[in-house]
C-alpha cells in the first residue's frame, strides 16, 4: 500500500514540473514578444522620447503700437509685408547653413537688394570658399606652426591661405548663396532672423511656403515696417527704430536683455519711440521648443500668444500742426526771398504751441533750411534742443522778481533814458520813454526799466544812475539771484517734457563786463529753447503755476479693428511742477501789462493783435546776436514771441524763435508767425464745435 502512494507520487512530479516549464515559457515568449514591439513597431518613437530631453522657449516679435493725434487720427502705422525668417536649431554648423543657403538661393532673389549684396566682404568670400574645398585647404595648413594658436586664430590663419584669385570669379548664383548664408549666419540659436523682408514677391513667398520641408529653420511669414500716412509732419518729433541688422544699441544692450529682448530685435533709438518703448514694444509670442540632445528640433508650441504693442495718443492736433508747419515755412520762405543777403544767417524758425493749464503740446513745429540743396527739413525737434538768446520776451520774469525780492513797487515809476555805466556800452531802450511804469515797461518793452530792477536786486538804489558810475553789486550773487528766479518759470531748467532729450540752454557765469548782468534782465545773456520760453509763459498765463509739457495723452489697448483705439490702458494727468513764489496779484499785473503790449496804444505787438476777438496776451522780443565770417562782422537779432488767450480763461499759449534774422526795418516775422497760428488755432476750435453740435442734432 505504500509502494502504492510512492509511485503515484513520482507520477505527479513531472507533470507539476512540465506545467511550471511551460508557464515559464509562455512568460519568455510574452516578454520577448514585447521586446519585438517595443525594439522593432515603436523602436524609433521610444527612442526620440529618450532623446528629447530639452525645452528650449524663445520670442518672436510683433508689430509695435500705433500713435494717434489727440482726435484719432493716424500718425504712425505699421505696414504688412512678406518676410523670409530663419530660426536655426542648437549647435547647427555653418555647412548645415550652406546647405540652408544653397536651397533657398532657388526660391528668392538677393541680387535685387544691392545694399545687401554690397556688404559682401572678402572675407565672406572666403568662409564660402572654404566649405566648398575643406580638405584642400586643411592639407595647405599643415605647413603652418598651430600648436600654440588659439582657435580663432587657426580659423583667421586657414582663411589667409585662400589666394585672391581663388574667390575672383564668383558667379551671380554663387554671389547670392553667398549674401543668404551671410544673413543666416547672424541668427542666434531658436532666434527668428530676417533672410529677406525688402521687396520679397508674392512668387517668392509662395515659393519659399510650398517648400518649407526641404528648407530646415526656413519659415514664409510677414513682418511689419513703420509708415507715416502724413508724410513728414512730426517726424523728428516722433523719431525712428532701428532695424534687425541694428537690433539693441549696443550701448543699452544690457538694459534691454533683461528685459526680455533679443539682440536683433528693433527699438527705439529717438523720439516719442524710445520715449514710450515699453508702451509700444508689445507681448512677444512665446515659443517653446523641443529639442534632442544635439539640438535639432523635434516640437514646438505657442505657450504665449503675442500681442502687438499699444497705441499712443498725443495731445498734438493733427490738422492744427500742419497748419502750424505751413505757417512757419511760408513766413520763412518770404522773408527769404524778400532780403535773401540779408537773411542769409537765418536758417531756422521754431514755434511750441500748449495748454497752459494742462501742459498737453498742441502743435511743436520747427524749419531747417539747406542752402546746398536749397529745400527746408522738418526741425520740429529743435525747438527742445536749440537754445537762443531771447531778449525782451523774458521782461515778465524780470518784473516779477523785483516785486518778490521787494525791490520794485507795482506802480513805481522810473525815467527811461539812456544809462553810462564805467566799463560798458551806453545802456538804453530801442529809443527814450521818458517816465514809465512797469505795466508800460512791459506795454512798452523799456530796457532801461529792467536795468533798474536788475540793479536793486544787486543792492544798488541810486536813482537816477550817475553818468559814468561803477556798479556798486555783487556780479555773481545779483546774476545767481536772478537766474534762479527765472528758473521757477522754467527758464534754463528741464521743463519735465516726456522726451528723451531737452536742452536746459547756456548758463552764464559771472561776466567781466558789469553790463552784462542788465543784460541778462532783457534776456540778452543765458539762452533758452523755444519749449522753455512757451512753458514760462503758460506759467505766467495759468496764474503761476508751472506745469510739465507732455505729448501723450492716452495708451490703450490693441484691439483688430484698424480704425479704432481699444480700451484706455492709461491716462496721462496735469502735471504742476511749482507755484512761483510771487502773490496773485503780482501775476496778475504782469499779465496785465502783457495784454497792453498786444492790445495796448503802445504795445509793441498791437499792429498784430490789437483787435483779435480772441482777447491775446504775451510779449515781444529782439536779442542782439551776430556772425563772423572771415573777421567780418554781421549784426543780427533773435526775434522771439510769447503769448496766450483768451487773456480772461486762456486755453492756448504758444512760443516762437527765429534766430540770426537780418536787421532789416520792418522785420517782424515773429509777429506775423505769431499772429496766424492764434487765428488758426481759433478758426480750428470753432470749426470743431460747429462739427460737435452738427453732430449732436443729428443723434
Amino acid at each position: 500500500m505504500v509502494d502504492k502512494k510512492k509511485k503515484k507520487k513520482r507520477a505527479q512530479l513531472p507533470i507539476r514540473m512540465n506545467i511550471l516549464f511551460f508557464a515559464i515559457f509562455l512568460l519568455f515568449s510574452a516578454l520577448i514578444l514585447q521586446l519585438g514591439v517595443v525594439q522593432i513597431l515603436n523602436g524609433e518613437a521610444y527612442q526620440d522620447e529618450i532623446e528629447r530631453t530639452n525645452l528650449d522657449t524663445t520670442s518672436v516679435p510683433v508689430p509695435r503700437g500705433k500713435i494717434f493725434d489727440t482726435n484719432g487720427q493716424i500718425i504712425v502705422d505699421n505696414e504688412a509685408m512678406y518676410s523670409i525668417t530663419y530660426t536655426p536649431p542648437k549647435g547647427v554648423q555653418a555647412e548645415d547653413r550652406l546647405k540652408v543657403a544653397e536651397k533657398l538661393a532657388q526660391y528668392i532673389n538677393m541680387s535685387d537688394n544691392e545694399k545687401i549684396m554690397n556688404r559682401i566682404t572678402d572675407r565672406d568670400k572666403r568662409e564660402y570658399y572654404l566649405l566648398l574645398h575643406q580638405e584642400e585647404i586643411e592639407e595647405r595648413l599643415e605647413e603652418i606652426e598651430t600648436e600654440e594658436m588659439e582657435n580663432s586664430e587657426v580659423y583667421n590663419a586657414t582663411l589667409e591661405l585662400i589666394t585672391d584669385e581663388e574667390i575672383a570669379d564668383f558667379s551671380d548664383e554663387e554671389m547670392e548663396i553667398i549674401a543668404i548664408k551671410k544673413e543666416l549666419d547672424k541668427a542666434y540659436a531658436l532666434t527668428p532672423q530676417v533672410v529677406k523682408n525688402e521687396g520679397v514677391t508674392a512668387e517668392e513667398y509662395a515659393s519659399v511656403a510650398e517648400n518649407l520641408d526641404e528648407l530646415p529653420g526656413i519659415n514664409a511669414t510677414t513682418d511689419w515696417n513703420r509708415v507715416y500716412p502724413n508724410g513728414n509732419t512730426l517726424t523728428s518729433i516722433l523719431g525712428s527704430i532701428s532695424s534687425q541688422e541694428q537690433g539693441i544699441p549696443a550701448e543699452d544692450l544690457s538694459a534691454y536683455l533683461t528685459k526680455g529682448y533679443s539682440r536683433n530685435d528693433r527699438v527705439g533709438r529717438s523720439g516719442l519711440e524710445e520715449q514710450y518703448e515699453d508702451f509700444l514694444r508689445g507681448r512677444k509670442e512665446q515659443i517653446q521648443y523641443t529639442t534632442r540632445q544635439n539640438g535639432s528640433i523635434v516640437g514646438s508650441e505657442t505657450i504665449v500668444a503675442g500681442e502687438r504693442g499699444k497705441d499712443l495718443v498725443l495731445t498734438t492736433d493733427l490738422d492744427f500742426q500742419k497748419e502750424v508747419d505751413d505757417i512757419i515755412l511760408d513766413e520763412m520762405q518770404s522773408m527769404k526771398s524778400r532780403s535773401p543777403y540779408a537773411n542769409r544767417f537765418a536758417t531756422n524758425a521754431y514755434a511750441v504751441v500748449m495748454n497752459p493749464k494742462t501742459g498737453e503740446l498742441l502743435a511743436i513745429s520747427g524749419v531747417d533750411y539747406d542752402a546746398e540743396k536749397d529745400e527746408y527739413n522738418d526741425a520740429a525737434f529743435m525747438a527742445l534742443a536749440n537754445a537762443h538768446e531771447p531778449g525782451s520776451s523774458i521782461k515778465g520774469a524780470t518784473i516779477l522778481a523785483g516785486y518778490d525780492s521787494d525791490v520794485l513797487s507795482p506802480g513805481e515809476v522810473f525815467n527811461d533814458a539812456p544809462m553810462q555805466l564805467a566799463g560798458s556800452e551806453v545802456k538804453k531802450s530801442v529809443s527814450p520813454m521818458g517816465a514809465v511804469d512797469d505795466l508800460s515797461a512791459l506795454e512798452r518793452s523799456s530796457n532801461v526799466y529792467m536795468f533798474y530792477v536788475a540793479l536793486r536786486l544787486g543792492g544798488d538804489y541810486r536813482y537816477p544812475m550817475p553818468h559814468n558810475a561803477s556798479l556798486g553789486i555783487d556780479m555773481k550773487s545779483t546774476l545767481q539771484t536772478l537766474q534762479n528766479y527765472f528758473n521757477q518759470f522754467g527758464l534754463g531748467a528741464t521743463t519735465g517734457i516726456d522726451y528723451p532729450y531737452e536742452n536746459t540752454g547756456y548758463r552764464g557765469d559771472t561776466p567781466d563786463n558789469p553790463g552784462n548782468i542788465l543784460d541778462f534782465a532783457i534776456g540778452q545773456y543765458d539762452t533758452y529753447t523755444t519749449l522753455q520760453l512757451a512753458q514760462y509763459v503758460s506759467t505766467i498765463a495759468n496764474d503761476g503755476y508751472r506745469v510739465q509739457p507732455h505729448f501723450l495723452k492716452q495708451v490703450h489697448d490693441p484691439i483688430a479693428s484698424l480704425d479704432e483705439l481699444g480700451p484706455l490702458y492709461y491716462s496721462k494727468n496735469t502735471t504742476v511742477m511749482n507755484r512761483v513764489n510771487m502773490t496773485d496779484d503780482e501775476i496778475s499785473r504782469v499779465q496785465e501789462g502783457f495784454r497792453r503790449a498786444y492790445q495796448g496804444s503802445q504795445g509793441t505787438g498791437r499792429g498784430f493783435f490789437q483787435n483779435k476777438s480772441y482777447n491775446p496776451a504775451g510779449k515781444t522780443g529782439t536779442a542782439e546776436t551776430a556772425e563772423f565770417v572771415d573777421g567780418e562782422k554781421f549784426d543780427l537779432n533773435n526775434l522771439t514771441l510769447v503769448g496766450y488767450a483768451p487773456f480772461d480763461e486762456p486755453e492756448v499759449a504758444f512760443a516762437v524763435v527765429v534766430p540770426n534774422v537780418g536787421i532789416s526795418e520792418g522785420n517782424q516775422i515773429n509777429l506775423r508767425i505769431g499772429e496766424r497760428i492764434l487765428d488758426t488755432y481759433f478758426e480750428i476750435k470753432e470749426e470743431h464745435d460747429e462739427e460737435a453740435e452738427d453732430s449732436e442734432e443729428e443723434e
